[in-house]
């Protein structure tokens, strides 16, 4: 038996003139982005579709643009008769899944991930924090120069996103070391362009600030099964979903860990909704065998229908 997965990407992803394509040819798209603009309470979707760069790589702004074009492109393929068995979402991808899944209203998600992104900002001062992608070392390997980089401070992987790519993530200083002894232990280290150390034990302000708005919201069951980032399992309860949400700001991404479950499970088509294709390089680290789509526009629209013809 064969499954789909919905992938939904997170910060990272953005551009500018993303989504715009999708609301143009779909009224459904256009109207999630205006139930964005009426949310917050300025045209986040000119931001989305215009730019300017700087002001889409704020990460209040980030976050909120990114889920609407998630939103959007997933409501296009449902639309067009596209249904997941399944559904995932890398970092702030993971209030995509939830809103697709039906456990998380779209406008209460766009308000929490824009709420979410100025904690996450204010979290750290910028400059104190930083961000690497170390590759080509395995994950153990990771953590072990991770512990031996921290000399007291705070060094931790961030992302599992696929065998020899690991994000990390902690104070700048500890950060740099790490880089360095991946360099010097045949890995390759990236210093990613981020504000913030994400998904760190320096984002437990942020965390315990967020739980507070989180109670608040009104979750509800969830019509598809979501394998979640901080445990890599799947999850159908509104308290579950509003929990590893609460967890997931301060813990890392177990994404890895995540597509291997849905692999084993027998999805065999992946289907990233939204900006980019880093989700999709993702996959085909782990199986290239399996049908790969990113559907940002409407001729990725038209690919993944046509693939579920084949």
């Amino acid at each position: 038996m064969t499954a789909t997965a919905f992938l939904f990407p997170g910060q990272g992803s953005q551009y500018p003139g993303m989504g715009r394509l999708l609301a143009e040819a779909y009224p459904v798209a256009a109207a999630t982005f205006h139930d964005a603009d009426q949310a917050l309470g300025f045209p986040l979707s000119r931001l989305c579709f215009e730019g300017p760069e700087e002001e889409l790589q704020r990460t209040a702004n980030t976050q909120p643009a990114v889920l609407a074009v998630d939103v959007a492109a997933a409501r296009v393929l449902m639309e067009q008769g596209l249904r997941p068995d399944y559904v995932a979402g890398h970092s702030l991808g993971e209030y995509a899944a939830l809103v697709i899944a039906g456990g998380l209203d779209f406008k209460d998600a766009i308000r929490t991930v824009r709420r979410r992104g100025e904690l996450m900002q204010s979290a750290v001062p910028e400059g104190q924090g930083a961000m690497a992608a170390i590759l080509g070392l395995d994950a153990e390997a990771v953590a072990a120069l991770c512990a031996e980089a921290a000399q007291g401070q705070v060094c931790s992987p961030a992302n599992f996103n696929a065998p020899g790519q690991t994000v990390i993530a902690g104070d700048a200083a500890a950060v740099q070391r790490a880089v360095a002894l991946a360099e010097a232990r045949q890995g390759r280290a990236v210093l990613l362009p981020v504000s913030a150390p994400f998904h760190c034990s320096l984002m437990l302000p942020a965390q315990e600030a967020l739980e507070g708005d989180l109670w608040n919201t009104l979750f509800c069951e969830l019509e598809i099964p979501l394998v979640n980032n901080v445990d890599a399992e799947p999850i159908e309860g509104a308290e579950e979903a509003r929990d590893a949400l609460i967890r997931q700001v301060a813990s890392p991404v177990q994404w890895e860990k995540s597509m291997r479950w849905l692999l084993a499970r027998g999805v065999t088509t992946f289907v990233e909704a939204g900006p980019g294709r880093v989700l999709s390089g993702l996959i085909k680290r782990l199986d290239r065998g399996k049908t790969v789509l990113a559907v940002d526009s409407p001729e990725g629209v038209q690919a993944a229908l046509a693939a579920q013809v084949e």
